[in-house]
């Protein structure tokens, strides 16, 4: 019996070392590719459930589903629209209808639509926690039974469903390919972490309860301020139909067209990152631990060549992960922090780290094989 305990010590003492060892960016990229085709596997039966059951489930709540598939199957996957009804804080027959009228209110010429059902039927039926779970659920569950490109997903939503991409789209916008808000409220929604997600609102120019109206007009402002300032970025737009109410007699389903010719870039030059009341733990290629995110923190972090420049961070410990596609890490790598000098170095790929980001991220697009930590103005190298 101490025999064998002795054997099972020494293998993990020789996994974790092995865990350790630099890879070559060969190694990092095969580890990568075999993680995503493990997780799949993984995750099969769970999809097959969700599908058979016709809807995702995320604790005790549960998103009922329904849509349709169009067009041939494009060569890279295919597309993935989501779609939010309106409705809010009513009874659950009229959450109901909005939810069958959401299911045939747009019609992609390619993809696979699906038309959610809000778990509750409270004011902010898009907005609340558990939803975020509800929709990574989603993306990936598709991914699996229908060959949805992760590169090529869409989210858009209808008066409390726009109320939700508002919500939505800026807090999760490493996920999506492009966003479309139709007669919706932003509520305390935040613009700037758009930077790099196509945005684009629809509205009735006689929309003018709660001011949705209004709105969008501070928000045409607010959008087309930040792209003013940083031209590559924030791509929008914003069409309001003078002359109709708050049903905009189907005029706004050219948002689907607009978003098709979006595909998502999961790791941009530059990230915009602040802090939702609802805390993530990521934003494309930045990361920061549960019980060290708080409300408001703001990152504003860029890559050029191998330099990475820190323009901004309230995080306390703020994780950069670093891949091959981002720079290369076979060359050394510059911090700075307003213009100071953090590090200036070679980084090291390492097993442990792909397995720490692919829990994380589980999205093959986001995986990275080196960290930096950042804490005020030292750098630890993972």
């Amino acid at each position: 019996m101490t025999r064998i305990l002795i054997s099972i010590c020494l293998f993990c003492i020789w996994i974790s070392v092995a865990a350790q060892q630099p890879l070559s960016k060969e190694q990092a990229i095969q580890i990568g590719d075999q993680l995503w085709t493990e997780y799949l596997q993984k995750l099969k039966p769970e999809a097959n459930q969700a599908w058979e059951e016709r809807g995702i489930r995320s604790g005790d709540f549960f998103a009922k589903i329904k849509g349709h598939i169009s067009g041939g199957k494009p060569i890279d996957g295919r597309s993935l629209y989501i779609s939010l009804h309106g409705g809010g804080n009513a009874p659950a027959e009229v959450n109901d209808q909005q939810w069958h009228n959401q299911a045939d209110l747009y019609a992609p010429k390619e993809g696979v639509y699906v038309a959610l059902r809000a778990p509750t039927n409270t004011w902010n039926l898009w907005h609340e926690n558990h939803v975020d779970e509800i929709l990574d659920s989603l993306i990936r569950y598709m991914a699996i039974l229908h060959d949805v490109n992760l590169n090529k997903v869409y989210v858009m939503g209808y008066s409390a469903g726009g109320d939700g991409v508002y919500q939505l789209a800026p807090r999760m916008a490493d996920r999506w390919a492009a966003a479309s808000m139709m007669a919706g409220h932003p509520g305390d929604a935040v613009a700037e972490n758009l930077r790099n997600l196509p945005f684009a609102i629809f509205m009735g120019g006689k929309d003018n309860p709660y001011d949705r109206n209004k709105w969008a007009e501070v928000w045409r402002v607010k959008l087309d301020s930040l792209q003013k300032i940083d031209p590559k970025a924030y791509t929008h737009q914003v069409t309001v139909y003078p002359d109709l109410p708050h049903w905009m007699e189907r005029r706004d389903t050219v948002a689907v067209d607009w978003m098709a010719q979006y595909v998502r870039n999961p790791l941009p030059d530059k990230v915009v990152w602040i802090q939702d009341d609802r805390l993530h733990t990521h934003a494309y290629w930045l990361q920061a631990r549960d019980k060290v995110a708080k409300v408001g923190d703001k990152a504003v972090v860029s890559i050029d060549g191998n330099e990475i420049s820190i323009h901004e961070n309230t995080y306390t410990e703020l994780y950069i992960n670093l891949n091959d596609r981002l720079l290369d890490l076979d060359k050394p790598v510059l911090v700075k922090q307003r213009g100071e000098i953090l590090f200036n170095g070679k980084l090291t790929r390492r097993e442990s780290i792909l397995q720490a980001t692919f829990n994380t991220y589980r999205d093959p697009n986001l995986l990275f094989s080196s960290r930096l930590v950042i804490r005020g103005n030292q750098v630890k190298i993972l």
